[in-house]
């Protein structure tokens, strides 16, 4: 059984989405900022090819890192100017020293309605229930392939038993709906999709197709591998039959549809072709406490080091506010215009 924790759930969680937009924070754009991603550490168990070099990179010394009430107190400024969504991400989160106590701490924060996690998956057989119990609210899956060979060949080396062992024992422990990321990469796992798709006929998952998106040295790999969302969604239906349309809003990043008879539903999330840059509301704290305004450009400000210089809650607040109103509109993918100074591993999704 599930372990007993309080849950945002039903109407108190739509009311207090709705009342979060009426008070929060706007870019430049009058976009509200509701979502804040924050990224851990820039760390990770797994070498993934999209995600990072192969000859890896320079981690930064834990002491150029926010440290846990370095991240709370931003955590809880975002908060108090109308973020109401924090979805903490890496690196893979679940390596964060003391990461179940950071959760709790989190979760406590008022205004703060919905806390999820996006990670590998391979620590969650034995977390899913501490970080439940501590007040987690979801969790975002990354499995690319069910193919134990191809599993090793996209992670350099992961195993893929032990990623849908933590999968079962996150729905086991009530973090759900479970929502699966693939990242669609041609030469890769193209050929998979039709066998992710199928994991939703009968299982409640929510699988998410991703086209893969170009980072400075691994915009290589991007270049020559995309999938356009059409491409799999049309290889899908030939397999498994037509897509129902749930919402094509793109007031969330993925469009979902189900499969006839299906429990679960999918989502394609299409930054590239389809990019879903004018309703986006979201903003992204790295690791080393920059305020990243846009995952696709390279344009950051600095909050660590004005906060450790001493600056007051209320300084932090007004930074942090004039940091978001100068989000850009969106990417400039189609130009070629590539972020070049991190890959997705130092960033968060």
């Amino acid at each position: 059984m599930p372990p007993a924790r309080p849950r945002r759930t039903g109407n108190q969680g739509r009311v207090g989405t709705r009342c979060a937009r009426m008070m929060a924070m706007r870019d430049q754009y009058g976009r509200p900022l509701t979502d804040l991603r924050v990224s851990l550490t820039d760390r990770c168990n797994l070498r993934c090819v999209y995600c990072m070099p192969e000859d890896g990179i320079d981690f930064r010394p834990p002491a150029e890192l926010l440290q846990d009430d370095e991240l709370v107190l931003l955590v809880e400024i975002a908060a108090e100017l109308g973020v109401s969504k924090v979805r903490l991400t890496g690196g893979e989160p679940t390596v964060r020293p003391r990461i179940v106590e950071l959760v709790r701490r989190v979760g406590a924060i008022p205004g703060i309605t919905d806390l999820a996690l996006t990670t590998n998956g391979l620590l969650l057989e034995m977390l899913a229930r501490p970080l439940a119990a501590a007040g987690l609210t979801r969790v975002n899956v990354s499995l690319d392939t069910l193919d134990a060979a191809k599993f090793r060949r996209i992670t350099r080396g992961g195993d893929v038993g032990r990623v849908l062992a933590g999968i079962r024992a996150a729905e086991a422990a009530g973090l759900g709906p479970i929502k699966l990321n693939a990242v669609v990469v041609r030469g890769f796992n193209e050929d998979e999709v039709v066998a992710l798709a199928a994991l939703t006929l009968d299982r409640p998952w929510e699988v998410r197709f991703i086209e893969v998106m170009p980072f400075g040295t691994v915009a290589d790999v991007a270049d020559a591998g995309i999938v356009s969302s059409a491409e799999t969604m049309a290889t899908i239906e030939a397999a498994l039959g037509r897509l129902e349309p749930l919402d094509l809003t793109g007031d969330a990043p993925a469009r979902t549809y189900r499969l006839p008879g299906a429990e679960g539903r999918l989502g394609f999330i299409s930054p590239v072709s389809e990019p879903f840059c004018a309703k986006c509301g979201r903003i992204r704290l790295t690791a080393d406490g920059r305020l990243r305004l846009c995952l696709l450009r390279d344009d950051e400000a600095d909050l660590l080091g004005p906060l450790r210089a001493g600056a007051s809650r209320d300084e932090m607040k007004m930074r942090f506010r004039a940091a978001a109103y100068r989000r850009p509109f969106g990417h400039a993918l189609a130009e070629k215009l590539y972020p070049e100074k991190r890959v997705m591993i130092q960033i968060g999704g």
